[in-house]
């Protein structure tokens, strides 16, 4: 199973999708912000980040620029979660996250998304 790290700025969102990821098995991390997404991103290098699009410090599309400016976490996937509504749902891939998942979403959203993401990951490396 995978070492994935959430970041969101909301306990809740945070304790929702840890207790999700880990009931599949999943090792978890979590940051309240951007910054520290950031930190355990570079120190931890986990499998693969859910990066809420609004958050302090700095938002997900800034951590999605610095992960992928940083050699050492570049090729780390990126999954968009967010609850803007009015946000076009190809908007974060066309941008460079690996997935994209709205706000609420069921398990098996989130399950599904989270193993195509990493199936992709892995599929490149054998190639």
């Amino acid at each position: 199973m995978a070492k994935i790290l959430i970041a969101d700025d909301y306990d809740d969102n945070r304790e929702l999708l840890r207790l999700m990821l880990e009931g599949a098995g999943h090792t978890v991390r979590e940051a309240k912000d951007g910054g520290e997404c950031l930190t355990l991103a570079r120190t931890e290098l986990p499998d693969l980040l859910l990066v809420d699009l609004s958050m302090p410090v700095f938002d997900g599309w800034k951590v999605l620029r610095e992960i992928r400016n940083d050699e050492r976490t570049r090729g780390i996937p990126c999954v968009a979660v967010t609850a803007f509504s009015e946000i076009d749902p190809g908007q974060p891939v066309r941008d460079g996250f690996d997935g994209y998942l709205s706000k609420p979403f069921k398990s098996k959203d989130l399950l599904s998304t989270v193993g195509e993401v990493l199936g992709q990951r892995a599929a490149s490396r054998v190639v």
